[in-house]
Order: C-alpha cells, then sequence, then structure tokens
C-alpha cells in the first residue's frame, strides 16, 4: 500500500488504520494527500503496476470555495505561517479535541495547488474503468472542506462513506486516537 500524507503533515495514516485496505494494490491519501494518491494512481494506468483501490480520505475539496477564499488563506499563510499551520491543525480536529500530530516541510505552491485543485470526473471515471475501485472517506463536521459538496461530486465514480458527526480525521466524539 502507497500512503500520501495530508500538507504539512507526516505519520498521519494512523488515523485511518481501521478503513486503510493494507494490500500492495492500494493506494491512499489524506486532505492534500487525496490529490497526491490520484495523480499517483492517473500515472500508472499505462504502466504494468497494478492498483485495485484508491482510498481519499477527506480529499482536498475546495472548488466549491470563492477565488477570495483561497486568496485570504494563502495571505494568512504568507504573514504567518506558524499561526497558519496552527489554525489550520485546529481546524483539523474541530469540534473535537486536537491530537500531537507530527510535520514535514512543506511551500506556499503545495498550499496553492491544494486550494485550487479541481478534481476532474472525466479523470475519475477513466480510473474507475481501468477497474480501480474509489472508496471517498469524509466527515459532515469537517471544518476544512467542503464535505457535503465533495460527496455529491464523488458519488458519480466513487463508492463515498460519509461518518456523521466525524472531523477532517474522520474522528468521531469518544473515538479519538490515544
Amino acid at each position: 500500500m502507497k500512503f500520501f500524507s495530508g500538507f504539512s503533515l507526516k505519520n498521519d495514516q494512523r488515523f485511518f488504520e481501521p478503513l486503510l485496505k493494507k494490500t500492495d494494490y492500494t493506494v491512499a491519501g489524506f486532505s492534500y494527500g487525496a490529490i497526491k494518491a490520484l495523480e499517483h494512481t492517473e500515472s500508472l494506468l499505462g504502466s504494468s503496476k497494478r492498483v485495485d483501490t484508491l482510498q481519499l480520505f477527506s480529499p482536498a475539496f475546495f472548488q466549491t470555495k470563492s477565488l477570495q477564499f483561497q486568496k485570504l488563506q494563502l495571505r494568512a499563510y504568507q504573514k504567518d505561517e506558524a499561526l497558519y499551520l496552527k489554525n489550520f491543525i485546529k481546524a483539523c480536529f474541530a469540534p473535537y479535541e486536537q491530537e500531537k500530530i507530527s510535520h514535514t516541510s512543506h511551500t506556499s505552491e503545495e498550499l496553492q495547488e491544494l486550494l485550487s485543485y479541481k478534481w476532474n470526473l472525466d479523470t475519475l471515471s477513466e480510473i474507475s474503468s481501468k477497474g480501480v475501485h474509489i472508496e471517498v472517506y469524509l466527515g459532515s463536521e469537517d471544518r476544512i472542506i467542503d464535505a457535503q459538496g465533495a460527496r455529491e461530486f464523488f458519488k458519480e465514480v466513487a463508492t463515498v462513506t460519509l461518518f456523521n458527526g466525524a472531523n477532517h480525521f474522520l474522528q468521531r466524539k469518544g473515538e479519538e486516537n490515544e
């Protein structure tokens, strides 16, 4: 299994352990990592590499947000990167208590890509038509992405699971990881 982490994160795979299909033929990604997982899967389509399942956990879905939203996010990041990331991580865990999370290097270009990425139904349909089962997991209380918009978008090409009461990390009250 190949897993792609969220923006500025590492070792975030642990949040999705109960859902991950741990086979050599699974590609998975969380939030920004979902974009990278899709791109990786797409790059393998014409090769001899096999992918059976593409798992997208809280995929970075901002295409229903305004350009102004994108500009405000980038401006806040450029003004105070540390404060932006602190608030971003807090929002990922909201409405529940924030847990410790490991960070990695990141760039404003990656944030720009995350915020401006447009998911393409044709690309997803092509991947599906090659025999790759696409699974999307969303939390109804996600304060990062438009979970309802993502649900409506992805349901045409994927099996979509919406966890009621769950945050961006798909945690529900009383289910936070130790």
